[in-house]
Formats: structure tokens, sequence, C-alpha cells
């Protein structure tokens, strides 16, 4: 059975979703002279006819409301990074020229930004998601990008069972800044008073 007219136009239109956010991306990091706003308002005018119209189908009503749901975060982003832009902040994406700057300055303070230690990570999901963030947080001060979530559980399991496959011990991971740089460290914890 050939797809139907829906099933195309979201086809099409997740296509164009992705497209735009490589051409947002391509013009924050300063590869693009102007906001790409052809591509935008091509995939509102989608996203308007279809959030007016009915979707029979179940199935492409729930891919149209991903769709638009993610188009929503995207334009959210997008907007507040436009509006950081042109207050002369840094914003959501960072930018290279102001970082430069302002890293001499960040250099002569070093911080520890959280400890935490793990016995099992995927336990400590909590503790996990806290560290993750405090780490984001302390790239993105320093103007470096995040790394994605799941990258960074696997790194901090394998440092748990490498680490512990000397000795029974928790694990400690410290997020620092230092020298204006990011410092992501593990250590095994003997004892409490270690």
């Amino acid at each position: 059975m050939p797809p139907s007219e829906t099933e195309r136009d979201l086809t099409r239109l997740e296509a164009d979703l992705k497209r735009l956010e490589a051409e947002y991306n391509m013009f924050f990091s300063g590869r693009l002279p102007k906001p790409p706003w052809e591509t935008r308002s091509r995939v509102e005018a989608v996203v308007k006819r279809y959030d007016r119209a009915y979707i029979q189908n179940t199935g492409d009503r729930f891919r149209f409301s991903t769709l638009q749901s993610r188009f929503a975060a995207f334009i959210d982003l997008w907007d507040r990074g436009m509006r950081a832009r042109e207050e002369g902040r840094a914003g959501p994406f960072p930018q290279k020229r102001s970082v430069e700057k302002e890293q001499p300055e960040k250099g002569a303070e070093d911080r520890i930004l959280r400890v935490a230690a793990f016995k099992d990570p995927v336990q400590e999901i909590d503790k996990l998601t806290e560290l993750y963030e405090s780490l984001g947080e302390a790239r993105r001060s320093v103007g470096e990008e995040n790394v994605p979530f799941h990258k960074f559980a696997e790194l901090v399991k394998g440092q748990v069972s490498k680490l512990r496959q000397t000795d029974n011990a928790e694990v400690a991971f410290r997020v620092a800044v230092k020298d204006g740089k990011v410092s992501f460290t593990a250590r095994s914890m003997k004892g409490a008073g270690d």
C-alpha cells in the first residue's frame, strides 16, 4: 500500500525540520550570514496546516505531535539564541570570540563544582544526572560543547568497573575548573576517610 498524503507530508516535514536544525547550527556557528527564515517559514506553514486539520490515523497524529513539540522546542531555543546575540550576551550557543576574551579572567579562579561517589552508576541515576549537569555547566562556562549523556554514562560506568576491579570500594568523580579548563577525574576510594 503506497503511503498516504499525510505520511508523505510528515516525512517531508521531518526532513525539513532536520535541515532547519542544521541551518540554524550553521548560522549560530558563523557559517551562514543570516538566519534560515525561508526554511523556517516553510516548516511553520506545514505545522500550522496540520495543527488546524484533523489527522485520522493515530500513528500519524502521534508522529505529527512529536514533530510539532520538537519544532516548538527548537523555536524557543533559536529565539533565545537570537535575543541573546542581539543583546550581546552569550546565550545558549557558545560564541568563540567572546569566550577567548573571558578566558584569562576565568583562569584566575580554580574551583571544584561537584564530587560524587558511585558503586553502581546504573542504580544511582539521579546522582549520575546531577554529575552530568555539573559537567555540562562547567564546559559551557569555558565555551566547550557538552558531551551526549549516553557517552558520559558509558564513561562513568567504564571507570567504575575498571577502578573497582582492584578493590571493592566506591569510585569518586570530580568536576572542576582549573586554569580555564574543565577537569573531570575519577579515583578509587578505599575508605570514607580517604
